[in-house]
């Protein structure tokens, strides 16, 4: 019997579609969220104008010179305490020395004591062979007795003095140790400030640092000219001085009352003094400024000033803020020069003043020693040091 053919229809293969249309909808949400996203996010902040930029980095210049203060101060505490350390360890060694040298003496006299043991008197002067020999003996044990009870008493002092000077050293190696810790945070400090302002600086495009350069270069030019208007008054007060004491001089020759012309000793004094100041300074420019340094090779601006003025013979301190205590303070119209010039409300630069509205200045990091208008800065107050 021939088979009977099947009469099941063969099946269809259908693709499904679902997958792909849950990949589509995924991609559709995730643009929707990402155009959300986009929608919602803060704005990108405006890149600043080259003006902010030079606010900015003077700002930091600024502020790392104020750190370089704060450093050159810390760095002078720490030696001074170090050498009040290293003295009082010395002197608590002495004392040790001769607390141990009390020590072996008493240690002597207890030996003594040890060996001619406890007889009493009485006995001894029986048992003695010779009774003078006694009386002798007797008379030394006497003074030595005396002489121990001192030794008591020194020892007793010594050992309190001693642990006097121990307790300073160890308050001493204390101030130190926080005298060494601002040393660091000050350094620190300076450090970020110099690397927020290169960072700033290297942002830059080659147009917008041609930019920042005119904006200098304009910021010179006011400084030099209100310099030029100084130097004129100066200038006319100087003549009017001398045909004052000109006219002075020729109505003394005239009654027949002469008198001596000329600047009087102290004055004179002075403009030998500040002839070494200035020398010595036009011998540094061009060395570069370097924060913390006091020469020979680099120097920040109190160390200019203090090196400056110590090859004329005078010892400044090491800070803006110690050196403007220094001297007499003098208005800016009547600076002289060898004066020393303070810039910016916390007294963080310095510089000598030459004459003619002129400085010579360590400016800051990247520059070098060089003369440059005292109003390029904000003028604090000037001081004449000797």
């Amino acid at each position: 019997m021939p088979a009977l053919a099947s009469h099941r229809r063969p099946r269809t293969r259908v693709r499904s579609t679902t997958p792909a249309v849950g990949l589509t909808t995924a991609a559709l949400a995730s643009v929707t969220l990402l155009s959300t996203q986009s929608a919602t996010a803060a704005p990108a902040e405006p890149r600043p104008s080259i003006e902010e930029v030079q606010k900015k980095v003077d700002a930091l210049y600024r502020q790392a010179g104020t750190a370089t203060q704060q450093y050159n101060q810390a760095k002078t505490a720490s030696a001074e305490q170090r050498s009040k350390v290293d003295a009082l360890l010395e002197a608590a060694a002495k004392r040790a020395d001769k607390l141990n040298e009390t020590r072996r003496e008493l240690g002597n006299y207890a030996a003594a004591q040890y060996r001619t043991g406890s007889i009493a008197p009485t006995a001894t002067f029986f048992l003695a062979d010779d009774p003078q020999s006694y009386f002798d003996q007797d008379q030394l044990m006497a003074r030595m007795t005396s002489q121990q009870q001192k030794s008591v008493a020194d020892f007793r002092t010594q050992q309190k003095e001693a642990a006097a000077k121990r307790v300073e050293a160890t308050k001493s190696l204390e101030t130190l140790t926080t005298s060494q810790a601002t040393l660091r945070t000050s350094k620190q400090q300076v450090q970020t400030k110099l690397t927020e302002a290169r960072s700033l600086l290297s942002e830059l495009t080659a147009e917008e640092k041609a930019r920042l350069a005119e904006l200098e270069r304009k910021k010179e030019a006011e400084a030099e000219r209100k310099a030029e208007e100084l130097a004129r008054q100066q200038a006319a007060a100087a003549k009017e001085k001398a045909d004052r004491a000109a006219t002075e001089e020729a109505a003394q020759e005239g009654t027949g009352t002469g008198t001596e012309t000329g600047g009087t000793g102290s004055d004179s004094g002075y403009a030998s003094k500040a002839e070494k100041v200035l020398s010595f300074a036009r011998s540094q420019i061009g060395k570069p400024y370097v924060w913390g340094a006091t020469g020979p090779s680099s120097y920040d601006c109190s160390g200019l000033t203090q090196a400056a003025w110590k090859a004329a013979g005078v010892d400044l301190p090491r800070t803006t803020w110690d050196q403007v205590e220094v001297g007499t303070r003098v208005a800016t119209a009547d600076l002289r020069p060898g004066d020393l010039v303070f810039f910016y409300d916390d007294i963080s630069h310095v510089g000598i003043y030459k004459g003619d509205g002129m400085m010579i200045h360590a400016p800051k990091p990247g520059a070098n020693v060089r003369e440059e208008s005292i109003y390029y800065m904000p003028i604090y107050g000037s001081v004449r040091p000797a």
